[in-house]
């Protein structure tokens, strides 16, 4: 199970919204890079980024941004937030982004996704968001009819490399994961699920660790870690001493 720490960008800031509200948006920290190296520092293994204005306005919006965080450390990183056409993607693969994440993109051009897949075996991802079972794009501004496992399954042999599935009704108020809604979706497809939208505390990372979850590749923290609610220390120590038994 790897635990992704999230930097949100927006307006060149690493925010967290509420329920993926732009007008919602707290500020964690003015230098996004500084916060890359401080996750860095704590132990975790990969990073998770997400280009917020990039996601409403369909490009990249804090390519600069983005660009000194992958300068400023060495982890792996996966990136998404209006990266919508094939320049995108390669783009950003060839700039050292080690994923990238297609959602919108995934909803309204599966044959783009898939023919990235293609090209960049392990290198895609597919960000489904859902609110209310449904799911969203467009930054979460649109809410389409087809549910997340229906959306899931288009990609079931595809190549992609993991499903990002977000409950945008938990993103940011630490109301906790919703287990049963990634599970089922875990169980429906062969592709490794990531957890992400209300991770709240040790809790969740007791949840994540139990026999019935270990299908999932791991799970996204945002704000739980920025205020303090998630012990980074205790978190990690928890995951590796999880590994060592397994």
């Amino acid at each position: 199970m790897i635990l992704f720490p999230a930097i949100d960008l927006k307006d060149g800031e690493c925010v967290r919204l509420v329920h993926g509200d732009m007008t919602q948006a707290t500020v964690f920290n003015n230098d996004p890079a500084a916060q890359a190296r401080t996750f860095e520092a704590m132990g975790f293994e990969y990073l998770h980024l997400v280009d917020l204005n990039g996601a409403f306005a369909g490009r990249s919006v804090n390519g600069e941004v983005v660009r000194a965080i992958r300068d400023a450390v060495s982890l792996p990183i996966q990136l998404g937030g209006g990266i919508r056409d094939r320049a995108g993607i390669d783009e950003w693969l060839d700039l050292g982004m080690t994923r990238v994440i297609l959602g919108t993109a995934a909803l309204r051009n599966p044959d783009l996704v898939k023919e990235a897949a293609r090209n960049h075996p392990d290198r895609i991802a597919v960000g489904i968001d859902a609110k209310g079972g449904h799911v969203a794009v467009e930054g979460w501004a649109e809410t389409a009819e087809i549910d997340a496992i229906t959306l899931a399954k288009k990609f079931q042999d595809a190549g992609v490399a993991a499903i990002i599935y977000t409950d945008i009704d938990r993103d940011g108020v630490l109301a906790g994961l919703n287990m049963d809604a990634t599970l089922a979706l875990a169980r429906a497809v062969s592709i490794p699920v990531i957890a992400s939208g209300g991770l709240a505390s040790m809790a969740d990372i007791e949840l994540l660790l139990q026999p019935e979850a270990r299908i999932l590749l791991g799970a996204i923290s945002g704000r739980a870690l920025y205020d303090g609610r998630l012990d980074a220390g205790e978190a990690l120590a928890a995951i590796r001493a999880a590994r060592e038994a397994a």
